[in-house]
């Protein structure tokens, strides 16, 4: 029997409901990251009519069959008002439109008939609606109507390492251990040696449970090896050529490559994983195929970007210069592939960790300015620090250099001397934390990067 994992996006969904928005909710997220199954709960525990529909099933062809013989409309006719009441009627008879209805529709970006209704759901209904899809990334095209106006919004990862701590009856300790070093130290390794595993499998919830029943990384690997080619095979049927399918497939592993390369970012993305996916042979893969595979990847929460600061100018930023992968197991999977050695992966892996920390922090909370993670370049010594963060609660400038080991930055404590930067956090595999020049410069065991404060300068 599988264990139930407990996610914290239903507190989210709660809030949702409880704010009576009108709107309806469109939860994203990747492949095999648990939507219909926190849907499905939350749905049947919260209300008392619920209604499921999902597009890539029977129950989609039978909605659509009432859709197209109760709402049939052509260019010229006016629309019968109520119609698309009688729609649910036809498909679940004991249909009430009520508060205490929700309607959920799965895999909406298989019809844009339906997406291009949500307008109408929102507007003309009293129930909820919750719609989802993995791969939302279709609805960008022209047949979807864009109703951006007439949507709440919430994207589900893979489970968080706070999450994954629950699941192991851990994540108290986590929450109350001191940043800095003040509480018993065999309690800091614990979490550190569930770190270095989550480094190792990542969070989708069927990985987490065969770590959980097995205690076998090398059966999470086996498991992830099934995810990822569940994901390629189902995207395949939104490429339009046998070269697409097949570069899209490569671009894991080039994403991977990258981050062992390019530690400076790029100002072409395209280009340089262009070189990387088909070196000599690049001129039979034009610009357009590279950047439609990419950004399928984006769109389906695989991959994110992260964009370069100059001399830890927030004015000056350049957009989407490196990427990074939405689950540390995909990326341990495809790192491990490349044949670097353990040390070097680890530190890309601890890099990504808390480029995940950052992007949750810009998403969930108005406290970080930018839409996406920001490294930094400095232009008088050349270097590059791993992240800059510029706090909206204090409007101060903080500094984030990563490192597996003990290792310190030369270019980070460059730039909190010369005044770009007014906090330096350190955070590192080896330490238990501590604090040093006027409390400028801090450090933090690197695991616990989710409960760092972006508000000092308020203190």
């Amino acid at each position: 029997m599988a264990i139930e994992l407990k996610r914290d996006i239903y507190e989210e969904l709660l809030q949702w409901k409880k704010n009576n928005s009108g709107l309806v909710l469109e939860v994203e997220g990747a492949r095999q990251v648990g939507k219909t199954y926190i849907l499905d709960k939350f749905a049947r525990e919260q209300y008392e009519q619920y209604i499921y529909i999902n597009m890539i099933g029977k129950s989609g062809q039978d909605f659509l069959n009432c859709y197209n013989a109760i709402y049939h409309w052509e260019v010229g006719q006016q629309r019968r008002e109520g119609a698309l009441h009688d729609v649910f009627k036809a498909y679940a008879p004991d249909f009430e439109d009520k508060k205490s209805t929700v309607v959920v529709i799965d895999e909406i970006q298989e019809s844009s008939v339906v997406y291009s209704c949500i307008r109408e759901f929102a507007r003309e209904f009293t129930c909820d609606f919750i719609v989802t899809g993995s791969y939302l990334g279709k609805t960008r095209e022209k047949d979807f109507f864009l109703s951006a106006g007439d949507t709440d919004n919430l994207v589900l990862g893979t489970l968080t390492f706070p999450e994954f701590l629950e699941a192991l009856g851990k994540r108290e300790v986590y929450r109350n251990l001191s940043l800095y070093g003040e509480d018993p130290h065999k309690e800091y390794d614990e979490i550190k040696e569930y770190f270095d595993v989550y480094c190792q499998i990542g969070g989708y919830p069927k990985v987490v449970q065969t770590y959980l029943e097995t205690r076998s990384i090398e059966a999470c690997r086996k498991v992830l090896d099934k995810i990822i080619g569940i994901f390629i095979k189902e995207s395949s049927r939104y490429f339009d050529s046998v070269i697409e399918i097949d570069l899209f497939g490569q671009l894991f592993q080039a994403i991977a490559v990258m981050l062992i390369k390019e530690k400076k970012g790029t100002d072409d993305l395209v280009t340089d994983l262009s070189k990387i996916v088909f070196k000599e042979e690049s001129g039979k893969v034009s610009k357009q195929m590279i950047n439609r595979a990419r950004s399928w990847l984006y769109l389906s929460h695989v991959i994110g970007y992260c964009s370069k600061s100059i001399d830890c100018n927030y004015l000056d930023i350049v957009e989407n210069c490196r990427y990074y992968y939405m689950d540390l197991g995909i990326a341990a999977y495809f790192l491990r592939k490349t044949g670097e050695k353990q040390s070097t992966i680890q530190g890309i892996l601890c890099e990504n960790y808390v480029y995940l920390e950052i992007l949750k922090r810009i998403r969930d909370t108005d406290s970080i300015a930018g839409n996406a993670p920001w490294f930094a370049v400095y232009k008088k010594t050349g270097g590059e620090l791993d992240f800059y963060v510029r706090s909206l609660s204090d409007y101060k400038n903080y500094g984030i250099e990563v490192k597996a080991g003990k290792n310190s930055g030369i270019t980070a404590s460059d730039l909190l001397k010369d005044g770009r930067l007014d906090f330096l956090y350190y955070l590192k595999g080896d330490t238990y934390g501590g604090k040093a020049q006027e409390e400028k410069i801090l450090t933090v065991p690197i695991y616990l990067a989710g409960r760092i404060n972006f508000n000092l300068g308020c203190e």
